[in-house]
Parts: structure tokens; sequence; C-alpha cells
């Protein structure tokens, strides 16, 4: 006898979703991961990605395609046409994973992130915290590999943080996220975070 499956079925993914990922190619298509040549739209597509495996729906999939267009392009103005052409839900869920929404911002990046982990806190919508998970969980692991391949050289093309700053930020997220968001994308956050701690200490270890 064959066995039938009783898991749902997985998300369809309509012209909406292809859609979004036209306006993130429009908002990021000539950017680049910071220090590389990696396509910036390589990160807004895993991300996506992680949040369909994680069990999030079309409309959080196009959030998280969406997630940085109105921090990186254009404020509330791109907020408003993310809200005129994908809906009100996610316009929320970009709003909520949004830094800053003002082009004019001169506080530094651990200030931005202190703000950010304080309003991160008040966030109780589900969707909004699944894509600011997934969106969390693929900067750590990016910045993982570039520490695995550049060492202590990496440190020093990122000028607005040090690896002090970064641990003190992925500390406090796993932290939260442990709390308020508990399942596989955590673990992942836990298992990038640790490697990160190993690969620091390596590289000041006495000798090195």
């Amino acid at each position: 006898m064959r066995c039938i499956s009783t898991a749902p079925p997985p998300p369809q993914l309509t012209d909406r979703f292809f859609a979004a990922a036209a306006l993130a190619n429009e908002v990021h298509g000539g950017h680049r991961r910071p220090g590389t040549q990696i396509p910036y739209a390589a990160h807004l597509m895993i991300v996506a990605g992680l949040v369909l495996e994680d069990g999030g729906d079309e409309t959080q999939a196009i959030a998280a395609l969406l997630h940085d267009a109105a921090e990186d392009g254009g404020g509330r103005p791109m907020l408003d046409r993310i809200r005129s052409e994908f809906g009100d839900e996610v316009a929320a869920i970009v709003e909520g994973c949004s830094d800053n929404l003002d082009p004019d911002d001169q506080r530094s990046w651990r200030e931005r992130k202190a703000d950010c982990l304080t309003d991160l806190a008040d966030v109780t919508d589900r969707a909004t915290l699944r894509v600011a998970l997934a969106d969390k969980v693929h900067n750590a692991r990016s910045i993982v590999r570039d520490c695995r391949s550049e060492g202590n050289k990496l440190w020093d093309r990122l000028t607005d943080k040090t690896v002090d700053d970064q641990l003190w930020y992925y500390r406090a997220l796993l932290e939260f996220f442990d709390t308020r968001q508990p399942g596989p994308l955590v673990e992942d956050l836990r298992h990038a975070l640790r490697e990160l701690e190993e690969l620091v200490t390596d590289d000041v270890s006495p000798g090195r």
C-alpha cells in the first residue's frame, strides 16, 4: 500500500512573488554584498528560501525579498509603494525588519543595532519575527564564511563595526530569538555564532 502524505502542500508561489522579485532587482540589482562580488539579490533569495523552509507563506516570502528595499532603497516612499503593490501585511513586515527609514540617519552601526534590538522586543507578529530571523541567520552565515577565508582581514574592511560589535549583536539576537521564535532557524543562528566565536578565538590565540 502506498503511503499518502498528510503534510500540507507547499505554498504556491504566484505572480505576486515574481513581481516582488522584480522590484527587489529594481532596487538592489546593481548592489553587491559588502566587500564581495556576490550580487545582493543572492541574500534576498536565500532569506526568502529560509522563510519558506521554515513554514512561511507566500506573503512572508515576498516580505523577505523586499525586507531591505525601504531601508536601502527609498525610505517611506518605497514602503508606501510596497504597501500599494503587495498589501499591508507585506509592508508591515518590511517596516518591522528595517533598522531605519531615514536616509539622513547619523547614528553609528552599534547605536542603530542597539535601537533595533529594543524595537524588536516589542514585535509580537510571528511573521515579522520569522523574516527577521531568517535575515539574521543568513547574515551570520555570511560573516562566518568570510571569516573562514579572510581571517582578521575581514574586520579591517568592516570599518563601521568591530568583531566585538558583531559578537555582541549576534549574542543578543540569539538570546532574543531563542525565547521568542524557537525552532530550526534559531539553531542555525546558534551554530553560526558558535563557529564565529571559535574562528575569532583561533585568530587571537597566542602564536598566531
